[in-house]
């Protein structure tokens, strides 16, 4: 779907979550991959952070996250497998008010182009929680780059047509 060049750009500010029980801001290169895809659209990496592949620390920082007016939109990176140690969907289902099913499934559906029926192993996820906007993509650099790429670069752009989430923001929580 096209841009609408006639209209304003917003940029969001976004958090990136880097969810590894190895990694380290030296060599997470699918958050890095991530941030200078942001950056490169225009918007704003707000916070950047590593946690370990704990649910329960997950939902904590997202939850702060979301908290601060700072923040539009998290995304996370890695922990959405299979695994024993893969809970970032989890830990999103805690806080989140809102599922958003067609971010997962449309994931899917782009990373099959690329991996074919291995993409059955991610649970790529999204949500709504008070406001912010919540996106689980897997933890290698091609997830990122599809997800981004192909997803919420234009669904975070507020000139993409028809509809995009940016014009959504200020409805999020509405009753």
């Amino acid at each position: 779907m096209p841009i609408d060049e006639s209209l304003p750009f917003q940029p969001v500010n976004i958090a990136i979550l880097t969810v590894s029980d190895t990694r380290t801001l030296a060599d997470d290169k699918s958050g890095q991959t991530l941030a200078d895809r942001i950056e490169a659209s225009g918007h704003k990496v707000a916070a950047r952070k590593i946690i370990r592949d704990d649910a329960e620390a997950i939902a904590g920082q997202l939850d702060a996250w979301i908290d601060d007016p700072e923040i539009d939109v998290v995304i996370s990176t890695g922990g959405t497998g299979v695994t024993g140690r893969d809970v970032t969907p989890e830990a999103f289902a805690r806080v989140w008010e809102k599922e958003i099913p067609g971010f997962g499934e449309l994931f899917r559906w782009i990373s099959f182009q690329s991996i074919g029926t291995s993409t059955i192993q991610s649970r790529a996820t999204a949500g709504v929680a008070r406001g912010t906007y919540l996106f689980a993509l897997p933890g290698s650099t091609g997830a990122v780059k599809d997800g981004w790429d192909k997803i919420l670069k234009d669904q975070l752009d507020s000139r993409h047509k028809p509809c995009n989430f940016v014009e959504l923001l200020p409805r999020l929580t509405e009753r």
